[in-house]
């Protein structure tokens, strides 16, 4: 399960927008997920399959924080145990169970496991706890494999050419000068610095591991961070999930503003990286690389060292 994205916490969303009474179907690494919160308001997630007849859980209903199976009436809680069989008092419920996977919460936000035995807790950025900050997240399929998105966002040099009219006109007059970039490993995964010309540009990135990017925009005085989350549903697509966190322009209603500027810059990205072949990163021997590439080539040797092959075996 979870072919080739196994075994990593990864970010499911903010953790306000996961409201009580509520089935939230997803779907990561081809595997069908439901989340939900139980009857004591915890996040659960379960594979989103009922064990009976591998009907989606996400079309049936919540009662009391306990599923019910749109077909049979086949009932779950949130940790995948079966409580009751229609017609079938003398059911073994037991030896029913769905298959449940580890949800936390923390920072703000909902990290799901991909894989049933974490050997360790999730990693939120420092940015989350900050007093004051807010979220506000929205996404977008792209249909490109998640390696490509991914690197995308660790990449710098594209700024200017595929943004121009936004985020990379400011560097812009400096194209024709050089670029130097480090990528400094962190228990987290990395930080990324950029020099052009000598000088350390103000915006500075971070790779969480496995699939998360955060920039650091800050105005003077203020924060502002961006997240964007590159994880993959199906077989060559990605959900980009965006979440803004500011401390500033507070005011729920000032969330499609910031809502509006990310999706266009996102569409700047898609439009491009939709194009790539192969969809997914091939081994660096494989394209052409330069300098400025070493944050991409880094992410790339992860991927290939740490995630790509691997997979997750529920308990027998």
């Amino acid at each position: 399960m979870f072919a080739d994205f196994a075994n990593h916490w990864i970010i499911a969303g903010v953790s306000a927008d996961f409201r009580a009474g509520k089935l939230y179907p997803m779907t990561v690494a081809g595997e069908r997920i439901v989340l939900f919160r139980n009857a004591t308001g915890i996040l659960s997630a379960l594979i989103d399959r009922c064990p009976h007849r591998g009907v989606a859980l996400s079309l049936g209903k919540l009662h009391g924080g306990v599923v019910e199976c749109p077909f049979h009436g086949w009932t779950f809680n949130g940790e995948g145990a079966c409580l009751s069989v229609p017609w079938n008092p003398d059911a073994k419920c037991e030896k029913l169970s769905a298959l449940a996977l580890p949800v936390r919460e923390a920072g703000g936000l909902a990290w799901l496991y991909t894989g049933f035995r974490p050997d360790a807790e999730p990693l939120p950025s420092e940015s989350l706890s900050a007093p004051g900050v807010v979220l506000s997240a929205q996404s977008a399929l792209w249909d490109i494999h998640w390696t490509r998105a991914m690197e995308n966002m660790l990449d710098s040099p594209h700024l200017p050419f595929v943004h121009k009219a936004t985020i990379g006109r400011f560097i812009a007059p400096f194209v024709h000068g050089r670029m130097d970039t480090d990528w400094i490993e962190t228990p987290y995964g990395a930080r990324i610095e950029n020099r052009i010309e000598g000088r350390d540009r103000p915006a500075r990135l971070d790779f969480r591991f496995p699939n998360t990017m955060e920039l650091f925009i800050d105005p003077p005085g203020k924060l502002l961070r961006m997240l964007a989350i590159c994880t993959p549903e199906k077989q060559g697509q990605t959900r980009l999930t965006i979440i803004t966190l500011r401390d500033f322009a507070r005011a729920r209603l000032l969330n499609p503003v910031f809502r509006r500027m990310n999706r266009r810059i996102a569409l700047e990205d898609q439009a491009i990286l939709e194009s790539s072949q192969p969809s997914e990163v091939p081994p660096a021997g494989e394209e052409k690389s330069v300098r400025t590439d070493k944050p991409t080539l880094a992410f790339r040797k992860l991927y290939f060292e740490r995630i790509k092959g691997s997979r997750a075996e529920p308990y027998s």
